[in-house]
């Protein structure tokens, strides 16, 4: 075993995916001295999405972003409470990518200060304001992290202000020739008991009639978009992404959506990488049934699965241990011990150590 893959997401709160990568890398040189290891730094739309793209490197046909020739971009923009602040994208040629929490983030809040009531992602639509009036035709955008539940009518809001003379959509034509394209690894439609309000506003500080609220104005404004536009976007996959941001992209935008975790695999060419490796490390802060439902670590184990690589699973915390070996980990692992208080776990310094030790053992493990 010389080739190991180490693509593992962020722990939230507490590692980046570059620093969980960097930490079982060394884990595994500690256990295989003599291994070959490629670190990708991989997310799904949510955190980490810039830093992961801006590790990109262009192969062959392959027009993504990378490192040689890309710059971030800092924009004044308002965060979810409409204060300035400075939130930064990807920009290579004519292509950029957006991170939406960068500038609508349940992050930039304190627990104090979250409330979807009032959160708005006007500083995403000025994001894409700043990419459109760079000259960028392509725009990528990660959804994942967000304040909101506001059905991205605070970006399209930032938009018509930028762009629209008369204070209407109608007026809005800088984007006619921008292809936008959304990645989330949420399918949920933008109302009803699966939709943005009822499964991810109560996480974002709603109360359960905030819920009922949020989700009546999201059906009221979907209708009338509808009525306007003439086509219907509520339903489809990932409308419910991001507090209706998807729906906004969907309706208003025409984007296609992609799977965070596929559309960055596929841009890195990771099936190429696979044909030598003998063993992929990926993981995630906390593993359970929910993982197999399209997760990134379930994305990068599809991939493996077709190559006959075995996939190592490793979070800091696991639930569900064998519905996930079932499913085809070779190996499922967390990396804290188990009388390990949470606030000592959550230590960047500790969950490092943890992965390194963590895998070395298995490691050790598989060699013995």
């Amino acid at each position: 075993m010389k080739n190991v893959i180490v693509a593992i997401d962020s722990f939230k709160g507490c590692l980046t995916s570059v620093e969980a990568n960097q930490a079982a890398s060394e884990g595994v040189l500690l256990g295989m001295p003599d291994a070959e290891v490629v670190q990708v730094p991989v997310s799904d739309g949510g955190e980490g999405w810039l830093e992961s793209w801006g590790q990109v490197h262009d192969s062959g046909q392959n027009q993504a972003i990378c490192p040689h020739d890309s710059k971030l971009v800092e924009v004044n923009v308002k965060d979810p409470l409409m204060r300035t602040i400075v939130a930064q994208y990807l920009m290579k040629g004519d292509t950029a990518v957006i991170e939406i929490a960068k500038a609508s983030g349940l992050t930039l809040l304190s627990k104090e200060e979250r409330n979807p009531m009032v959160a708005t992602s006007y500083g995403t639509g000025q994001l894409v304001v700043d990419a459109v009036r760079k000259g960028c035709k392509r725009i990528i955008v990660g959804l994942g992290g967000s304040a909101t539940s506001d059905c991205g009518i605070g970006m399209l809001r930032a938009i018509i202000d930028s762009f629209a003379k008369q204070g209407s959509w109608d007026d809005v034509h800088q984007l006619d020739d921008v292809r936008f394209t959304i990645a989330t690894d949420v399918t949920n439609p933008l109302c009803g008991e699966n939709g943005a309000a009822h499964v991810f506003a109560p996480q974002k500080g709603a109360s359960s009639d905030d819920v009922l609220a949020l989700d009546a104005r999201a059906k009221r404004f979907a209708e009338a978009s509808a009525k306007h536009l003439g086509r219907d976007c509520q339903n489809m996959p990932g409308a419910g992404a991001a507090g209706g941001l998807g729906y906004a992209f969907l309706q208003y935008m025409n984007a296609d959506c992609r799977s965070g975790i596929d559309l960055l695999l596929d841009t890195i060419h990771f099936d190429d990488q696979l044909q030598d490796a003998d063993l992929v490390i990926t993981g995630e802060g906390s593993a359970d049934r929910q993982t197999l439902m399209g997760k990134l670590p379930f994305g990068i184990l599809q991939r493996a699965k077709k190559h006959n690589v075995p996939v190592m699973l490793i979070g800091g915390r696991i639930a569900d241990e064998q519905l996930l070996l079932d499913a085809g980990f070779s190996h499922v692992s967390c990396i804290n011990p188990s009388n390990l208080p949470l606030e000592i776990a959550m230590q960047p310094a500790t969950a490092e150590e943890n992965i390194r030790l963590c895998i070395k053992k298995q490691l050790n493990h598989c060699h013995n």
